[in-house]
């Protein structure tokens, strides 16, 4: 007992110690807090500094082993905000990095926490995106990849950081609702087209033609994209996975945009993750893997076992942070609460031993001491006691095993009853599709026969069609022929163009009436979706009332709980319900097996009507194809028509012209002989013609479907300006020398002209620009000399008449005897110089020409003697002057053929 006592006097009281310690504990903590703090921000301000220098992994790997020890980012954002991110583009661009990290590796509450700062982010990159080079251009790109990180994750919360995630997983996180994967699958386009822009911002910032891969600014521009290749790696493989699995849930054209989208992806990816791989940098880092040559084909749903899911493998030798984080983290423990006491008692119960059932403070055990009665009853009824509580905690376990598989078997019985239910359910929607599609097939068998008729219509129009076209052409035979029938058939082109436009207008008609059929089609459509829609509702409404009998049964099994007797009464009614649903389903599944077989067979034939009708559609489509060619055909031989119709009439209208300055030459011509008015009046009316010319040709050229009256008004221009230029050189004969000249060149003038303005219309190019204005020209020329040569009866006065008819004459006779004084002179000279032969015929023609000067001589005092009668035997008493004026047109006939008799006389000199 001494011996004991001593011995604890030895050894200090340990309660006390450890009551001591706990205010000391506390101060401890705050300094641990802060020294973890102070190492952070040491290690913050390491890995993001201004140096341009890949960021350390040490530094990289405190920062995220910091965020698990302290279940978040508060530490990191602290220090941070110190930081002048917004003037230094260096500074932002390690900051990305880090903080990418950060979000990978990190705690998972640091993407919670940065949310906070989402709005400063944006800020910043908006900030940096002013930039359009350097450091500042990839800082905002490389926020916008953050902050697009940051909202996946936040609307995605089953992701992780860093991706990693099971094919079940990735079925858990949408639900297995086909409308959370494809909204799913945008954002994931959406989240790979930032990791993208990334990369290809780095790669265009970079100089490749040399090693920037070995340099320090290259790896500090380099080593992010460590970050984005574990990232793209992971979003490629779940987007292929999601992608088969929406074309296995919708239709291939609802998911058209998604199919392009991915190709556009898949190209720049396996290009990118190509040129990461050859760089130097990334070879001791990381093992980038290589995708396939061609991208998955969706279409084919067994191409999904030939998908082979990229794998990032990353050196053990490489100090990247991804390899070691999962291992330090695990190994860190929780040090809020020091375990000093638990060490104190180990101490205590090793000096004074433990007693389960006693106070550690009462030591008759170890002192040896007898027991008195009362001990040992105690003793008994603690035994007892014990023994009775651990009997009650047998059955207390047994009670609960026996709740715990009771509550099993009702959660069996009730997911088989939801199977069954659901099996009714689809039994009855499958019923429901079958009689659906009894019906479509129907209408398409309906809509076939009448595809069938409206072809054989098409059909006989078809030939009609071309029978009208082989009449056209022999038409078109007969055109070429003759210039005269060229007018005839040129109505017959018309009427031809005619009956091609009612064939076009028919063929329009057919093609409307397909297009009402199309939306006939559609609007049914659109009915079959609203009762699919109400049936849907219907569906919704009969779960909601199953799922409020599941909770009233689960009510029921609680209550059944409480007695055992009820529960297997319960379980006995719920085993011959379950039967009875099984006899049920017998039936149904033997329903569902026949009308799966009348499932194949309509679908068989569905398969053989839609093969058929796509056969005539085609068939159609080929007929109305060539009858389209057919028409164009026309159409284009229609304008060859046309243009030969017009070429001729042009050609035959240039010969005509042609033909009328020809007969200028001619001697046969000189003896033709008109007068100044007609010429004047022909002039006018060619005038007009031009006029109507140029109308038809403006008409021709706005619409040139329409030639006849082209052809009909070239036609007539040609031959007025013919009888201009034949009127002209007539008329040219009957004037003086100087005017008839001058009429005769300006009539030439025209009829070149004329052929110019001919040879301009027979070209497409300079149709258009013909200009009329120099023939005008030249036929007002024409018909100014006409005006001057018009006879002046009218306008002189009665004397003024009668003395020109005395001076003509007077002129007449003194040309006359002039000539004939000539004549005289000419054969003395040849008697003098000539002789023999020559002498003598110079004589005779001299002699004929002294006979022709006689004979007009005669002619003229002839005439006078003769005009002189008329005028006594017509004037009465009226005098000479009176009647020249009264009869004018006689007088002036009188003047002309005097004038023309000097004129004669003087040009045989």
């Amino acid at each position: 007992m001494d011996r004991v006592k001593s011995s604890m006097q030895q050894v200090p009281n340990p309660i006390p110690k450890v009551l001591s310690r706990r205010p000391g504990g506390a101060n401890s903590l705050e300094l641990e807090k802060e020294n973890f703090e102070r190492s952070q921000a040491v290690s913050i301000n390491k890995a993001i500094n201004t140096q341009e220098v890949a960021v350390k992994e040490k530094h990289a790997r405190t920062c995220i082993l910091g965020t698990h020890h302290e279940k978040g980012a508060h530490t990191f954002w602290l220090a941070v905000n110190r930081l002048p991110l917004s003037s230094n583009a260096v500074l932002c661009w390690k900051f990305c990095h880090v903080f990418h990290k950060l979000l990978r590796d990190g705690h998972p509450s640091v993407i919670k926490d940065s949310m906070r700062h989402k709005a400063d982010l944006n800020d910043m990159s908006r900030m940096w995106g002013h930039l359009s080079e350097g450091y500042g251009k990839l800082c905002s790109i490389y926020l916008k990849l953050l902050i697009t990180k940051m909202e996946f994750h936040i609307k995605n919360p089953r992701f992780p950081g860093n991706l990693q995630m099971s094919n079940r997983q990735l079925d858990e996180a949408g639900e297995n609702d086909v409308n959370n994967f494809f909204q799913l699958t945008v954002e994931m386009f959406d989240y790979l087209e930032c990791e993208l822009n990334l990369f290809l911002g780095v790669f265009s910032s970079l100089d490749m033609s040399r090693s920037v891969s070995v340099t320090a600014a290259g790896q500090c521009r380099l080593a992010p994209l460590i970050q984005v290749i574990l990232d793209s790696s992971h979003l490629y493989d779940y987007t292929v996975k999601l992608l088969f699995k929406l074309h296995s849930c919708l239709p291939a054209d609802t998911l058209q945009g998604h199919r392009d989208r991915f190709q556009e992806q898949f190209k720049k990816l396996k290009s990118l993750f190509y040129r990461s791989s050859n760089l130097q940098y990334f070879k001791r880092l990381i093992q980038i893997p290589q995708l396939p040559e061609n991208p998955p084909n969706f279409l084919r749903a067994s191409a999904l076992s030939e998908h082979i899911s990229p794998v990032v493998v990353i050196p053990v030798e490489s100090s990247s942070p991804e390899s070691e984080h999962v291992v330090e983290t695990e190994d860190l423990v929780d040090t809020d609460i020091p375990p000093l006491p638990s060490v104190v008692d180990s101490k205590f119960d090793d000096l004074f031993g433990t007693s389960a059932a006693t106070d550690p403070f009462n030591f008759n055990s170890q002192n040896g001491m007898r027991k008195d009665e009362k001990d040992r009853l105690i003793e008994q009824l603690t035994a007892e006691l014990q023994a009775l509580k651990d009997e009650l905690e047998s059955f207390r376990l047994e009670s609960g095993r026996l709740c715990q598989a009771l509550r099993g078997r009702v959660n069996e019985l009730e997911a088989e009853l939801a199977e069954q239910t659901h099996l009714k359910q689809q039994a009855l929607g499958e019923s429901e599709f079958l009689r659906v599609e009894l019906d479509d097939l129907r209408r398409v068998k309906e809509d076939t026969e009448k595809e069938q008729r409206s072809l054989s219509e098409i059909e006989r129009k078809a030939q009609a069609n071309e029978q009208r076209y082989t009449k056209l052409k022999e038409k078109y035979t007969e055109l070429v022929q003759s210039h005269a029938d060229l007018l005839r058939k040129n109505a017959e082109v018309t009427r031809q163009m005619t009956v091609a436009r009612a064939a076009q207008d028919e063929v329009e008609n057919v093609k409307k009436e397909m297009q009402d059929r199309l939306k006939a089609a559609q609007d049914s459509a659109s009915q079959q979706e609203k009762a699919q829609l109400e049936q849907f509702q219907a569906l919704q409404a009969e779960l909601m009332s199953s799922r409020t009998e599941l909770e009233t049964l689960k009510s029921t099994v609680t209550s059944s709980q409480q007695s055992s007797e009820q529960l297997n009464t319960q379980l006995s009614a719920l085993e011959a319900e379950k039967a009875g649903l099984l006899e049920t389903v017998s039936q149904k599944e033997a329903e569902l097996v026949g009308l799966g077989v009348e499932l194949k067979r309509v679908q068989s034939s569905l398969t053989n009507e839609r093969e058929s009708g796509v056969k005539a559609a085609e068939a159609l489509q080929n007929q109305l194809n060539e009858k389209e060619s057919r028409e164009q055909a026309l159409e284009s031989e229609l304008v060859s028509l046309r243009w030969a119709a017009l070429r001729a009439a042009l050609e035959e209208a240039g010969r005509i012209v042609q033909d009328s300055l020809n007969q200028l030459e001619d001697p046969a011509h000189i003896s033709c002989t008109s007068s100044a008015d007609y010429l004047v009046s022909r002039c006018q009316v060619a005038l007009e013609c031009v006029e109507r010319l140029q109308s038809a040709r403006d008409c021709f050229v706005s619409d040139n479907t329409d030639v006849s009256g082209l052809v009909r008004a070239v036609t007539q221009f040609a031959h007025l300006v013919g009888d201009v230029i034949v009127q002209g050189s007539a008329t040219s004969h009957m004037v003086p020398v100087e005017q008839a000249d001058a009429l005769a060149d300006n009539v030439k003038a025209c009829g070149a002209e004329a052929l110019a303005l001919l040879c301009q219309l027979k070209e497409q190019k300079s149709m258009g620009t013909a200009d009329c204005s120099r023939l005008t020209s030249a036929l007002d020329t024409v018909m100014v000399l006409g005006e001057k040569l018009r006879p002046r009866g009218l306008e002189l006065q009665q004397g003024e008449l009668g003395d020109l008819v005395e001076q003509e004459m007077a002129a007449t006779s003194a040309a006359v005897e002039s000539a004939a004084s000539r004549i005289e002179e000419m054969l003395n000279k040849s008697r003098a110089v000539d002789t023999g032969i020559k002498m003598e015929v110079n004589e005779r023609i001299l002699a004929s020409c002294t006979d022709l000067m006689q004979a007009i001589k005669v002619l003229v005092l002839s005439s006078k003697d003769l005009q002189r009668d008329i005028v006594e035997s017509g004037r009465g008493a009226a005098s000479m002057k009176e009647f020249y004026a009264k009869n004018s047109r006689w007088t002036e006939g009188l003047i002309s053929a005097s004038k023309a008799v000097g004129w004669g006389a003087t040009m045989l000199v």
